[in-house]
């Protein structure tokens, strides 16, 4: 399965440290089994229910990722050390931010639809508790559980806002 996931979702090689790494993949094991879902079903998966994109969860997770990692480049380049991101924390958000949706999401009868816990639970809260039992840190459990609408009233770190607008930067501009 680990190999799956790394061809599917190769920025997943871009994390240094080893242990965030290895935590990321973890999560993703742990998301796809609880789904019932093998890692190609991730390549097919739409990466919303709300409208037509034609887009998957990995090409929606690969955009996010390589969106927050061009921000990262560019406020490094620019900025210096004035404005700081941290990367590994950076990236390990937004290669998880939509994890949970492998809890949300459910194929019946060959069409996706939200499945019963989906339908109670939203993925930024499934997602949150996937990756904590993984023992993920709280600043990547922050963009998980901030991204989205869910995070509005409350602060976000640097890393937060970052993958909140790409998220809703390739969810605004994509489909119908």
């Amino acid at each position: 399965m680990r190999e799956e996931i790394l061809r599917i979702l190769p920025e997943i090689g871009w994390i240094e440290d080893e242990g965030l790494k290895e935590g990321v993949i973890r999560t993703y094991e742990r998301a796809l089994r609880e789904g019932g879902w093998k890692p190609a079903d991730m390549e097919r998966i739409p990466f919303t229910l709300l409208k037509e994109t034609g887009l998957s969860y990995a090409d929606h997770v690969r955009a996010v990722t390589r969106i927050a990692h061009g921000v990262y480049e560019t406020f490094a380049e620019v900025f210096g050390d004035r404005v700081r991101l941290r990367r590994d924390v950076l990236l390990a958000g937004a290669l998880l931010h939509d994890v949970g949706k492998l809890l949300e999401i459910e194929e019946r009868d060959g069409k996706f639809q939200k499945s019963a816990g989906g339908k109670v639970l939203r993925h930024p809260f499934s997602g949150v508790a996937l990756a904590y039992a993984e023992g993920l840190p709280p600043e990547v459990l922050h963009i998980i559980g901030t991204h989205s609408k869910e995070g509005d009233p409350y602060p976000r770190t640097p890393e937060g806002v970052v993958i909140h607008h790409a998220d809703f930067t390739c969810f605004e501009t994509v489909g119908g």
